[in-house]
Formats: C-alpha cells, sequence, structure tokens
C-alpha cells in the first residue's frame, strides 16, 4: 500500500521525524557529566574516608558513567522535530513520551536562545510562544544556530503573510 505524498503525516509515525543537529548529544553528555560530576567526587572523598565501602562506591561511579555515556543516546533518539507549510511538531521524551503541533497561525513571538554551552556546540534552542497561559511556550533544542534562524525566519514569514 503506497501512501498519498501530498496527504498529512500521521502524528505517530515517528519516522517523518527530522533529528536534531548531532552535536546535541554531545551538549546532554557534557551536561550529563557536570551533573555528575558532585556525586563522583562524594565518591572519592568516601572511598578515602571509609575504605569498606569500596565496592559500592565503584558501583555507583560504573553507573554514573553509564547514565553519562547512554542515557543522552537514548535522550538524542527519542527526540525530532517536523515542520510542514503551516505547522511545527516536536516530539520528545523517553518516560513521557510528548508529541506537540503547533499551528504558526497560533505562534505570537518567537525566541532563538544560545546559552554558553550551548554556543560553544554551535548550537541554538527555537522557542516557539502561544497565546495562552499552560504550555505556552514550545521549546525545540539541539538546532544549529544557522538551522534555528532559518526556521525562525520561515515561521515569522507564514505569521507576516496570515496577519495581512
Amino acid at each position: 500500500m503506497t501512501q498519498d505524498p501530498a496527504a498529512p503525516a500521521d502524528p505517530a509515525d515517528d519516522s517523518a521525524l527530522t533529528s536534531l543537529d548531532p552535536r546535541f548529544k554531545g551538549l546532554m553528555r557534557l551536561q550529563a557529566a557536570l551533573v555528575a560530576l558532585p556525586v563522583l567526587i562524594a565518591s572519592v572523598v568516601a572511598v578515602i574516608a571509609v575504605p569498606m565501602l569500596r565496592p559500592a562506591i565503584i558501583a555507583v561511579v560504573v553507573v554514573a558513567i553509564a547514565l553519562v555515556l547512554l542515557v543522552p543516546h537514548r535522550r538524542f533518539a527519542a527526540r525530532g522535530y517536523a515542520m510542514s507549510r503551516d505547522r511545527l511538531r516536536v516530539v520528545r521524551g523517553l518516560l513521557f513520551r510528548s508529541d506537540t503541533v503547533v499551528p504558526f497561525g497560533r505562534v505570537q513571538h518567537l525566541d532563538v536562545d544560545r546559552g554558553p554551552i550551548e554556543r560553544a556546540f554551535g548550537l541554538a534552542t527555537l522557542t516557539l510562544h502561544t497565546a495562552g497561559t499552560h504550555n505556552a511556550s514550545i521549546r525545540l533544542p539541539g538546532l544549529a544556530h544557522d538551522r534555528a534562524l532559518a526556521m525562525r525566519e520561515d515561521i515569522r514569514s507564514h505569521i507576516k503573510r496570515d496577519s495581512m
């Protein structure tokens, strides 16, 4: 059975998603390492202070290293987006899966944000602000900076056309 190319994509079909920039995986690993660092320092101090705890602490260190290496890869694989002519779809989440579709007609303003770590990786976060109070902002992190700027301009031009 072939699908009509003009038909809208099935929201549950992850094959239609665009992956985030591969550098985002490295950024998530760095963030995870920064979170794990205090645990690793505390583990070293505990091994020095209480040598009997060495096997348990080694297990904690191994788990922390595995989480730094594996979880960002899984989180990266669970994210994606699809931008069509009139809407943006953002999919994310491992345990709690979220599939959000934002029609461009609902967008009030757009931001491209870059923290210091994102700048170091050449990445940015595109944020779409919509009307409403609950979940009124949709963030799409892990985009190459140039791609985020281009998407912002594409969406902005669509909004401008609709308001005329």
